[in-house]
């Protein structure tokens, strides 16, 4: 025998309506699993944050005790995430100044080295200037091959991350361009 849809609608009401003249579901009772509790958030110690990983904004509670985070989660009150993360906002532990396996101090291992020796940020930061200095030199075009002036290098990408706000955006394309980078890229595109 062949079911039509409306004979199988037809046939749906029929047995719900049967049911509930049979008393089988007792319609002032539900029969559904009830909701699951959310975790409620402490009353103290505990404040709200938003991700700066991308541009979502999902959010989350931060707790915290005695200036030092314990944990970090996603907030099920709030409207975008609804307390899920996903896989970079679920690492942002990590990028809290007490972790203990973030790195204070600057690290420097030396061409052909195997060990690693603690530097200032000064002779870092120094260090990466010179480098992109001198690669900026050697790689310099000033024109192209149809003789159109394009100043640029080809030898130096930028790669922007979302942890950074817009001003910081802002202010590192600026640099990029002003020496004349031509790939710039943000880790959300790729």
């Amino acid at each position: 025998m062949e079911l039509s849809r409306r004979d199988f609608l037809k046939a749906s009401g029929l047995g719900v309506g049967g049911a509930f003249l049979l008393g089988a579901i007792k319609p002032d009772k539900a029969l559904a699993a009830p909701p699951k509790a959310l975790p409620l958030k402490k009353q103290i110690g505990e404040k709200t944050s938003i991700c700066p990983y991308d541009g979502t904004g999902c959010g989350f509670v931060i707790a915290a005790e005695n200036g030092k985070i314990l944990n970090i989660e996603g907030d099920p009150d709030h409207p975008i995430n609804r307390g899920s993360a996903c896989a970079k906002g679920a690492t942002m532990r990590q990028l809290s100044a007490d972790n203990p396996w973030r790195l204070k101090k600057v690290l420097y291992r030396r061409p052909g080295g195997t060990d690693w020796e603690e530097i200032t940020w000064d002779a870092a930061i120094t260090q990466i200037a010179r480098k992109v200095k001198a690669t900026r030199d050697a790689s310099f075009i000033a024109k192209d091959a149809d003789g159109n002036i394009v100043n640029r290098t080809e030898a130096i990408a930028s790669l922007g991350g979302s942890a950074l706000d817009n001003e910081e955006c802002y202010l590192l394309s600026k640099l990029d361009r002003a020496i004349g980078m031509v790939y710039i890229e943000h880790h959300a595109r790729l």
